[in-house]
Formats: structure tokens, C-alpha cells, sequence
């Protein structure tokens, strides 16, 4: 070992460690993507796959609506970044938290409430009296439909990645433009936004990818608009010929990533071109008053359509008896969510899973990151790592696959399929590289003369693990496992593909309700999810103190 490597953080703690943690990054990582390489792969599947023109509607139609989700919320993101992260506005935290917040709100969730908020029969619309005609089509059961909601749930990808990277844009280039003469906004145009552009193309590929695997908007406004797109196919062709249609499954899932694969490299290009931090931090540029004002009104204009209709339409359709039926003091009713928390109701037991799956993938996976943080710098480890990033990275879709493909190699397998332990495994699968980033981050700055002093007074390679390295990774880890539980809470894609009886969770749930024409239940339902979502949201708030900087999206 040479002096170097030595004063690494973490690079003595042995090999016992540090093969612990590869086996399992390939246990969660490369595993489960060679076994749904192999499966697709194999055999005549892919050439029947390409035959079949459902698939290459399908696939096509994916393609179509998430460029266009993506280039939308590109312009949309791009917007917000200029108004809430260069330009001084009133208020500018509480609005970035809003402007956030659509990506957190389930995709599930999100639909459904513009479902109720459009229509002759949307309670809202009817209690202020701007129903249309009753047999006019619902506007959200369209391609165009699902492209803006798409992109109003994509849109705050672009605002974060473009607030990332403005953490590393110098404020000397303003400094130096403003000096030259240059206006405030040719100072931003011909300064900061050429740095910014990285961003911006890593956003408009995080959009595009999230909408390429978003499930709760293909099926419950994909299906009705007889509008399928590839995840749905999935999910139908699972449903109808469960593990016998697996190896078609690994198919169309391979196929997703293959088409996902042009923005992820799309990312990695644009973090390559990132600008080099200066000493001044960038600092918002004043806007005149009367623009300030119309700025702000647009932004509260816009946050007030995203987030404020399609929510009150939840409620709405949540409060009224039935379908059709217009919301007032005397229709109002409590009964869909006395039936949602009913003693023998499926929504204790979705809410039980929920919380179980998604507090037992945080902790595990918080777990996990300490001695892979800590043993990064051992090449093997480093390439498994790699190896997570891809299942996060991808649709959802390709993670529920290869988790059924590799639960179902194992000896017993029929005893795991549709358990809580097949969406667990699938979850730490998909949520790995998101339990790691904090820690690894952390653990980068950790310093070495600690650990040489430890092991110099004869401790041990786990005696340093949990005596020097867990103390100060602890909120980093703490900060991993808070964005792991807060993603998995009301996740749908994944668990949709895997789940059995007595397994279901939230967005499962909230899905079947809507699909049985139990509308106003649904509703119900998914206000209460979105009140568990919130009191996570509110914990990890109060927690942010000690968490790194930039770990909660809502915060950056």
C-alpha cells in the first residue's frame, strides 16, 4: 500500500469489508441487470417481440409522448429556474418548495386528481358551476393530456438539476459582466446561462426518463384514452400470463432500457461539462418592481393550476356520495373515508405494507452504504457501485422484471412470488443509488488521520467502521435513507408488477379503486396518502438541521 493510498478514508478496513460490500452491490445491482439481459436474450423472444406490432405501437407512442413531456417541462423547469434561482422573488423558499413539490406529489395521485378536475361529471366543476355538457369528453383522457401532466410532474427534475449545478456557477462572471456594462438580464443570458446549459440537458433527460417509466399516468389516463404506452404493455402482458410471459416481459423491459440509454448518456456528458466552482456563490439578481410583480403573479398562477385544482378535485371527489353529484354543505359526506380506515378496509393493510417496505428498504439500504462509502476506492467496488446506478436510473418497469427473474432462479422461488420480500428485494434494488450518493459524498470528506489513529491504538477493521466513520456518516446516512423511504412510500411502478394478495400498497391500491369504478374511494384514499406524504415530508423538515446541505429536493 503506498503512502497515498494510505490516508484514504476508509481504504483500511480490509478486504473482509470490502468484499462484504461487493457482493452486495452484485447482489442488488449486476445481478438482477445480467438477469434480465439473459432472459431477454434468449431464445426466439426478442424476434418475436419485434414482430408483434401492439409492442411497436406501444413503443412508439412512449417515444412520442416523452419527448414531448420532456421538452415541456425543459421549457417549464428552465422558466422556474430563471424566476425562483437567478431572479430575487418574494417569498423565493417557500416558492421553490412548491415548485418541488409536483414531483413529489405520486404519479398515481397526480392523475387522478386532474381526472376529477376535468369533465361534466368532476364534482369541483360542478360545485362552481363550470361543468361542461354532460357527454363531453374528459380533456385529460388524451396523448396531450397525459404530455402536460407529464411535464408539470417532470418539470421540477429540470429546476434541481439546474439548481445543482448553479451551486458551481461563479459569481465573479456577474461580478465581471455587470462591470462590462452588461444589464441584468444580458448579464444572466450571456454569463450564467451558457453554465447553466449542462443543466439544463441533464434535467430535460431526467424528464424524459421519467416520463418513459411513469405507470400511474400510462394506466389510469392511458388505458381509459385507449392510449397505451410500454410500461402499461408490461404490466398487461404480466397480468395475463403471469411468469409463463416473463421472458416477453424481460423484452419489452429491455426494450424501455435501450430507449432510456440516449438520456442517460445524455446526463453523463452534461455532468462532465459541469463549470468549476468560484470563491463568490451566485446571488439572485434583483427584479424591478412592476416586473417582480407580474414574475411572481405568473409563478403563483402557474403553481396554483399544478398543484392547487387537480388537489381540491381529489377532495372534492372524496366528499360527495357519488360520481356526478355536485359538492355542497348538504351533499357533503365523510363516509368514503369512515370506509378507507374501516377496520376490515384493504387501506390499513396497503398502508401497513407501505410503511414497512418503504422504512425496511431506508434502513437496510442506509446500512448498506456505510462500508461501501467507506471502500469506493477499491476498483471492484467502485464498478459494482456503477452497477446500482443503472437500475435507479432506468424505468421501473426493468427493475420489477429483474426482480421476479432473479427471485424466481432461486431454490423455493414459488414461496417469494407476490410476497412483501419480492417488492422488498425489487425495492432495494431500484433505491440502492439513492441511499449511497449522501454517503459517499460524506464520506469523501471524511479525514484520514482518525482512522490512522485508531487502527495506530490497535482497533479493528469493524471497531473503526462503527467507533470513527459511523459518527460523523451518520446524517448523511440518515439523509439516504429519508429520500429512499420518502420515494417508496407511494410507489407504484415496481410494486404493480409484484405484488399478490394481501401484499398490495398505497399506489397499487389507489390504481384497483379507480379501476373498479370506485372513484370517490380512490379519492379518499389518496388523500389520505397524500397526508402520510406529508407528515414524512414534514419530519424530514424538522430533521434538515443536521442533514448535509442539499439533501432534501424541497431545500436546495
Amino acid at each position: 500500500m503506498t503512502r497515498d493510498q494510505d490516508h484514504v478514508p476508509g481504504q483500511g478496513l480490509g478486504r473482509g469489508i470490502a468484499g462484504l460490500s461487493l457482493g452486495w452491490l452484485l447482489l442488488v445491482g449486476a445481478i438482477p441487470l445480467l438477469r434480465l439481459l439473459a432472459e431477454a436474450l434468449g431464445g426466439t423472444v426478442v424476434a418475436g417481440a419485434l414482430a408483434d406490432p401492439a409492442i411497436w405501437r406501444a413503443a412508439w407512442r412512449s417515444l412520442a409522448l416523452s419527448l414531448a413531456a420532456a421538452a415541456l417541462a425543459t421549457l417549464i423547469g428552465g422558466a422556474l429556474a430563471w424566476a425562483l434561482l437567478l431572479r430575487g422573488l418574494p417569498g423565493r423558499r417557500v416558492l421553490i418548495f412548491c415548485a418541488v413539490l409536483p414531483a413529489l406529489v405520486p404519479a398515481q395521485v397526480m392523475a387522478l386528481g386532474w381526472i376529477q378536475a376535468g369533465g361534466p361529471a368532476s364534482p369541483l366543476l360542478l360545485a362552481l358551476g363550470l361543468a361542461p355538457p354532460i357527454g363531453t369528453p374528459n380533456p385529460i383522457y388524451s396523448p396531450t393530456g397525459m404530455a402536460l401532466l407529464l411535464a408539470a410532474q417532470s418539470a421540477p427534475l429540470v429546476l434541481l438539476a439546474v439548481a445543482a449545478l448553479l451551486r458551481r456557477v461563479p459569481g465573479e462572471v456577474v461580478l465581471a459582466a455587470r462591470g462590462l456594462g452588461a444589464a441584468p438580464e444580458a448579464a444572466l443570458r450571456r454569463a450564467v446561462w451558457p453554465l447553466l446549459a449542462p443543466g439544463l440537458l441533464a434535467g430535460a433527460g431526467l424528464a424524459y426518463v421519467a416520463a418513459l417509466g411513469n405507470f400511474g399516468v400510462g394506466a389510469l389516463i392511458g388505458i381509459p384514452a385507449r392510449f397505451t404506452v410500454l410500461p402499461v404493455l408490461i404490466w398487461q402482458r404480466l397480468s395475463s400470463g403471469g411468469t409463463a410471459s416473463l421472458a416477453e416481459a424481460a423484452a419489452l423491459a429491455l426494450l424501455l432500457a435501450v430507449m432510456a440509454a440516449p438520456a442517460l448518456v445524455l446526463q453523463a456528458l452534461a455532468a462532465r461539462r459541469a463549470p468549476s466552482a468560484g470563491r463568490l456563490p451566485f446571488a439572485p439578481l434583483a427584479l424591478p418592481a412592476r416586473g417582480q410583480a407580474a414574475v411572481l403573479g405568473a409563478v403563483v398562477l402557474y403553481l396554483f393550476v399544478v398543484l392547487a385544482v387537480p388537489m381540491l378535485a381529489l377532495l372534492a371527489a372524496a366528499l360527495v356520495p357519488a360520481m356526478g353529484m355536485e359538492l355542497t354543505p348538504t351533499t357533503a359526506t365523510l363516509r368514503h373515508f369512515g370506509a378507507a380506515v374501516a377496520a376490515d378496509a384493504q387501506t390499513g393493510r396497503a398502508f401497513a405494507n407501505s410503511l414497512l417496505l418503504s422504512a425496511g428498504a431506508a434502513l437496510l439500504l442506509a446500512a448498506a452504504a456505510l462500508p461501501i462509502a467507506l471502500t469506493l476506492r477499491a476498483r471492484p467496488v467502485r464498478l459494482a457501485a456503477t452497477a446500482t446506478d443503472l437500475p435507479y436510473a432506468l424505468p421501473g418497469a426493468c427493475t420489477g422484471v429483474a426482480a421476479i427473474l432473479v427471485v424466481l432462479s432461486l431454490p423455493g422461488s414459488g414461496a417469494l412470488y407476490g410476497t412483501l420480500g419480492l417488492i422488498l428485494f425489487a425495492y432495494l434494488t431500484r433505491f440502492q443509488a439513492l441511499a449511497l450518493r449522501p454517503a459517499a459524498a460524506a464520506a469523501a470528506r471524511l479525514d484520514p488521520l482518525l482512522e490512522d489513529a485508531a487502527r495506530g491504538m490497535g482497533a479493528g477493521p469493524w471497531r473503526r467502521l462503527w467507533s470513527i466513520h459511523l459518527p460523523p456518516l451518520a446524517p448523511a446516512l440518515a439523509a439516504g435513507g429519508i429520500l429512499v423511504a420518502l420515494t417508496a412510500v407511494n410507489e407504484v411502478t415496481v410494486s404493480s408488477l409484484l405484488y399478490g394478495p394481501g401484499t398490495q400498497t398505497l399506489g397499487v391500491l389507489v390504481f384497483s379503486l379507480q379501476e373498479s369504478g370506485q372513484s370517490p374511494l380512490a379519492a379518499a384514499v389518496s388523500c389520505l396518502a397524500l397526508l402520510l406524504s406529508a407528515a414524512l415530508m414534514a419530519a424530514a423538515t424538522l430533521a434538515a438541521r443536521r442533514l448535509p446541505a442539499g439533501t432534501l429536493p424541497w431545500r436546495p
